[in-house]
């Protein structure tokens, strides 16, 4: 194990962190130094607190995360191993020796790895090393789904109707779920992360859906306990925040809306809840409260509820014994630091504030942002970040803007870890203020490089369900059933993208002539274009002036304000008033444009080069029907064709892994394999191909 003494981050730009300055928690003994047992983005969250409170800060990394941010900012790394997390992150010996090494008193998990495995918090108690975390017996109990239900009952908590208890076989599931009545959800005891679900509409769907669930909970938690219970209609995920001292006194910080989800995975978090009053609010505090003081909890966690878009019925899920990936949404409306709180409860305190002190204050709306590309299923993308600049962070009159990263400019996303990049939060008085806030981030956030999920952000934040509240866990399904293709422009919208794509080119055309002995004169440049969309020509005018330009489409005077300059990434401004951001690059001939969701190709020329243009015939596309091509850069694990044998469309000929998703790499037509490209353990790019068919 090699040590090595990291780069202080001491310059690092960050939001201003939210305290607990209202509700002065009593003093006890505080870490000098406290290890973080973690990689990315929650790494650099706990660091900004440790260093915000005077704590010295050590982190452990792997071969991956050698150069990244956190490392820079923590005051020691300690290398740990290869990129698998089996071989560094999940390594309980390499952790505690890690602390040892560099004097660390308390050891901080963060999420995933080892943030919910009990014999780990015993190992550290064996060590004399604090658990920034709950104590392991809560951990044992909330961590067994089966247990953890029968606890949540005792506790007076509202469970779902289901069968708790070893279910023989793919027999009694039947016998199981026809006796609670479809629809039904099929979930490994020991799962989580989405992983380990499934919901059976039928007998078929249980049969099939039962095997496939224990098959799953054995390969990725080694535990193959499953459950069934009712799958409730319209449902929504809301969770319950809760934090807890080791004096016995338990809060809870309201809720969270977590119901956007793809494949059971969160993609967009809020809170508050837009479903719940204050009489269903109150009742879902006090059950979680219950729940927590029924194991002794001591730290932040969550506990997960089910609730009835219809009648606002709500059942206990899950408690989650860590601190949550879409924590920032209830730091905002509570104004508290959940890091600052856990290490405070860590180190002994007793809660600064009370249940009475506690008060929901605006509105918060939190965007994962993740290296996956929305136009091809989601699938993740992995690569150099060549480009990374998110919205300005801070306080703006009554929005807030806040971003969660642990990546810069230039970091690589690696195909060992989850996909995402960072967490991009908005806050404002109320609902729609807050969504409008995220909307103009998201417009703002540049990344280049790989592919991202921003363009789908977009265009939820200005879905009209989504803006009135009407959403459910199938969101994404129901809305979005034939995948992401873009959102498509208002009349508004594709006026201001004709009249970005116009003032960029014009821009353009003056620096040119006033570039020395290439041109003509300053006062020659084009001033008429064309501007090409989907095939629709718009004739425009642009009048360049200081402050931005006055720009002719169709006949019709628009005003288009900036202080952007050719080369700029993203155009900022307002346009004919209302402020805007569209990003910008450019393509042979013009340039393609990102706002709002929308994506769009605009070829800009001179009316007589636009007139040539339409003339071109369109090329044929090549017939790659025949080739089976990965669709993700990733791993291959299996290869389940061979040369010479048919296959059918739709029929699995390989397994593809890439950042801790397996994904089946399927035939899209009939045919027989001719040859086979690939084998177990190779490393395959975008676009290669695996598999051809005769």
């Amino acid at each position: 194990m090699r040590h090595c003494i990291g780069r202080r981050g001491g310059q690092f730009a960050g939001p201003k962190w939210l305290t607990a300055k209202d509700f002065p928690a009593n003093t006890a003994t505080m870490f000098d130094k406290i290890l973080i047992a973690n990689r990315g983005e929650v790494a650099v969250r706990i660091i900004r607190t440790a260093q915000r409170l005077g704590i010295k800060t050590a982190i452990v990394f792997s071969e991956a995360d050698r150069d990244s941010l956190a490392v820079d900012m923590a005051d020691e790394g300690v290398f740990i191993g290869p990129p698998p997390a089996s071989e560094s992150y999940l390594v309980i010996d390499k952790i505690v020796a890690a602390a040892k090494q560099t004097g660390a008193q308390a050891i901080h998990p963060g999420f995933g790895f080892l943030s919910e495995k009990a014999e780990f918090a015993d190992r550290l108690a064996k060590e004399k090393i604090v658990f920034i975390g709950p104590n392991p017996h809560a951990i044992r109990a909330m961590g067994d789904k089966i247990e953890s239900k029968k606890t949540a009952a005792e506790a007076g908590v509202s469970c779902v109707p289901g069968f708790i208890g070893e279910i023989e076989g793919v027999e009694h599931a039947v016998e199981i779920a026809e006796g609670i009545g479809y629809p039904v959800m099929i979930k490994a005891s020991a799962g989580g992360g989405g992983k380990g679900i499934r919901i059976a509409n039928t007998k078929k769907e249980v049969e099939e859906g039962f095997p496939a669930v224990r098959a799953e909970a054995k390969g990725a938690f080694g535990d193959d306990r499953i459950f069934i219970e009712k799958f409730v209609t319209a449902p929504r995920h809301i969770e319950i925040q809760v934090l807890g001292d080791k004096h016995g006194n338990v809060v809870h910080l309201f809720e969270r809306e977590c119901s956007i989800q793809r494949r059971n995975q969160k993609v967009i978090e809020e809170a508050p809840s837009p479903l719940l009053d204050e009489k269903t609010r109150a009742a879902m505090g006090e059950q979680a409260v219950a729940l927590a003081q029924a194991v002794n909890y001591d730290s932040a966690g969550t506990v997960e509820f089910v609730a009835s878009g219809a009648d606002k019925s709500f059942y206990f899920l899950e408690m989650n014994t860590r601190l949550q990936v879409e924590h920032p949404v209830s730091e905002e409306i509570t104004g508290l630091d959940l890091v600052e709180q856990m290490i405070r409860v860590a180190a002994g305190e007793k809660l600064g504030f009370k249940q009475k002190d506690l008060k929901i204050k605006g509105w918060a709306i939190e965007s994962r942002i993740y290296a996956e590309d929305p136009y091809r299923n989601f699938l993740p993308s992995i690569g150099r970040l060549r480009s990374y600049r998110p919205p300005g962070e801070g306080e703006f009159g009554k929005i807030k803007v806040r971003n969660e990263t642990g990546v810069r400019e230039g970091d690589e996303i690696s195909m060992f870890y989850d996909p995402m990049i960072a967490k991009l939060v908005t806050h404002g008085p109320n609902r729609t203020a807050a969504i409008d806030a995220q909307a103009a981030a998201l417009d703002k956030f540049l990344i280049d490089g790989i592919a991202d999920n921003i363009p789908f952000l977009g265009a939820v934040m200005q879905e009209k369900d989504f803006r009135k509240g009407d959403i459910t866990t199938a969101y994404i399904k129901d809305k979005f059933p034939d995948g992401f293709d873009g959102a498509a422009p208002t009349k508004d919208e594709e006026t201001l993208l004709i009249a970005t794509a116009a003032v960029a080119r014009s821009f353009t055309a003056r620096r040119a002539t006033q570039t020395s002995g290439r041109m003509s004169p300053a006062n020659g440049w084009q001033r008429e274009w064309v501007v090409v969309i989907d095939k629709q020509d718009h004739h425009t005018e642009v009048e360049l002036n200081d402050a931005g330009a006055d720009v002719f489409i169709d006949g019709k005077k628009h005003r288009f304000e900036t202080t952007s300059r050719p080369g700029a990434r993203v155009i900022e401004g307002a346009f004919n008033g209302a402020p805007f951001a569209v990003k910008i690059s450019t393509a042979p001939d013009g340039y393609t444009m990102r706002h709002r969701g929308i994506t769009v190709r605009a070829m800009v020329a001179t009316p007589r080069g636009a007139a040539l243009y339409n003339r071109i015939p369109e090329k044929e596309k090549a017939d790659t029907s025949k080739l089976i091509a990965s669709p993700m850069p990733g791993l291959v694990i299996s290869v389940d064709a061979k040369e010479g044998a048919e296959v059918k469309a739709g029929e699995g000929v390989a397994v593809v892994e890439a950042m801790k998703m397996q994904n089946i790499i399927r035939a899209e037509r009939d045919g027989v394999v001719s040859k086979i490209h690939i084998a177990p353990g190779a490393s395959v790019a975008a676009d290669e191909v695996l598999i051809e068919l005769a």
